[in-house]
């Protein structure tokens, strides 16, 4: 049952917030019935100011969003919530403040059970996966576990970049610190989908469609033991699910 859509980054280059994907997440939550949204700011310190930025968004998208940090009772909201939205910022701060608070089960029960839709952008996108083994986030908490909500049995590197051969920088890229994770003996390490800026997942139910709004600008996945493949927009990685 689920609705998921899973973006990369929150803002393009000079633009404004959400402002690249508006249309699909104004359509993403007409078409499942959701006016009303839950957000989880957990992946930043001030929930206020985040709150009033994202809030601001949403209502000129017509939508109605509280954040959950003001409920006086955190799993009555998520029972009662119509849809969700988990906001950028840093995934191992996101992560260990919902294991702190024993909201990661609840929040996916609602979504892989009741079918409750999932908006997720970047550290929400990487809390969607099955770990956040691959965020770019620096582990300035440490969570109970890596293990995350596990809505895809794969991994998401979020504003993945490609090696840029006219850069002076001359540490790990994106792809061999991902090699790195793959290369860990006795470990069967999932597919991580290295996903570019402009570029996010639709999936509903056992369907995943590789979307984006950059002319060109498609996914690097990598599978342990193969050789990285590049995904279109549009192309289709249903497939994912069942390896």
């Amino acid at each position: 049952m689920r609705k998921l859509l899973l973006l990369s980054t929150s803002v393009l280059q000079n633009g404004k917030y959400l402002e690249y994907a508006s249309d699909v997440i104004k359509s993403f939550f007409a078409e499942n019935g959701v006016s009303k949204i839950v957000f989880i700011p957990y992946a930043a310190h001030d929930h206020d100011a985040y709150e009033r930025k994202v809030k601001d968004t949403f209502s000129e998208f017509g939508l109605e969003l509280n954040s959950i940090h003001r409920s006086g009772n955190l799993l009555s909201t998520i029972k009662e919530a119509e849809g969700f939205f988990v906001g950028g910022g840093n995934t191992f701060l996101l992560l260990k403040t919902l294991y702190d608070l024993n909201l990661l089960e609840a929040i996916r029960d609602r979504v892989m059970q009741d079918g409750v839709p999932y908006m997720g952008s970047s550290a929400g996108t990487n809390l969607a996966t099955v770990n956040i083994c691959t965020t770019n986030d620096m582990p300035i908490v440490h969570p109970t576990s890596l293990d995350a909500l596990g809505f895809l049995p794969f991994n998401i590197n979020p504003h993945y970049l490609d090696p840029d051969p006219n850069s002076k920088h001359m540490g790990e890229t994106r792809e061999t610190r991902i090699s790195e994770y793959h290369g860990i003996p006795n470990v069967r390490s999932p597919p991580v989908l290295g996903l570019r800026e402009g570029s996010w997942l639709q999936v509903k139910d056992d369907k995943i469609l590789l979307k984006g709004c950059i002319p060109n600008q498609c996914a690097r996945l990598f599978i342990r033991g193969q050789i990285p493949k590049e995904h279109e927009v549009n192309s289709d990685l249903s497939f994912l699910l069942n390896m």
